[in-house]
């Protein structure tokens, strides 16, 4: 079983209470290992992150507290790999369950909520890539982010 560092905890500090209890639910329940990199954002922070590419958006939901960015550990070392942030995102999933909470995950953007969602969240990813394949646009995956809907 996993915990939050201290670091991963000083992070959520001004999220959203209802945010804050289903990562600290699905950090009990994930097969892998992850911690807060991202919580609540100043608007300097945002303007920053946008105008290096960082992120697409002003209009964040960071800015509200609502939204968290995590990173996934493999042997104790950061992982950038989709398939590790699917595994996160059904802990993330269960957790909503749990603590009946709206979600949506960065990788599967067409999924309103994924505590709603019947089956793995790499199905809802694959769903939200043949969607946009669909519409003839390139699919934008930001597997560490979640928000609150």
């Amino acid at each position: 079983m996993f915990m939050l560092s201290a670091r991963s905890n000083e992070r959520l500090e001004g999220v959203n209470s209802l945010l804050v209890k289903v990562v600290k639910k699905a950090i009990t329940v994930t097969t892998v290992d992850f911690g807060v990199i991202c919580g609540r954002r100043t608007l300097e922070e945002q303007q920053s992150l946008f105008a290096k590419g960082a992120t697409k958006t002003m209009k964040s939901k960071h800015l509200e507290g609502k939204a968290v960015d995590l990173m996934a550990y493999i042997d104790g070392r950061a992982s950038w790999e989709i398939n590790v942030y699917d595994e996160v995102a059904d802990a993330m999933a269960e957790a909503a369950r749990e603590c009946n909470a709206a979600v949506r995950w960065g990788g599967a953007w067409t999924t309103a909520n994924i505590a709603a969602w019947e089956g793995t969240m790499e199905e809802a990813m694959m769903n939200y890539i043949d969607i946009r394949r669909g519409e003839g646009k390139r699919p934008f995956i930001d597997g560490p982010h979640f928000e609150l809907m």
